[in-house]
């Protein structure tokens, strides 16, 4: 399964990753704050981390290929 890691001392709870990702993925917290919560459905496009503006979005995909 891919991991999908934020840093939240970068993020500034924008929500673009949430916005951007194509399978939902995230969730928000109340104070903005993305949670990765479906990893199962991350297809590891990277959308998230090439539409973060902050650099605080990390994926790392599986290396056998399996979600």
């Amino acid at each position: 399964m891919n991991r999908v890691i934020v840093n939240t001392d970068w993020c500034k709870r924008c929500g673009i990753c949430v916005e951007f990702c194509p399978v939902e993925v995230f969730t928000q917290e109340v104070d903005g704050t993305p949670v990765p919560e479906h990893l199962e459905k991350c297809t590891g496009c990277r959308m998230c981390v090439l539409r973060c503006p902050d650099f605080a979005v990390e994926v790392e995909v599986d290396k056998d290929g399996t979600k």
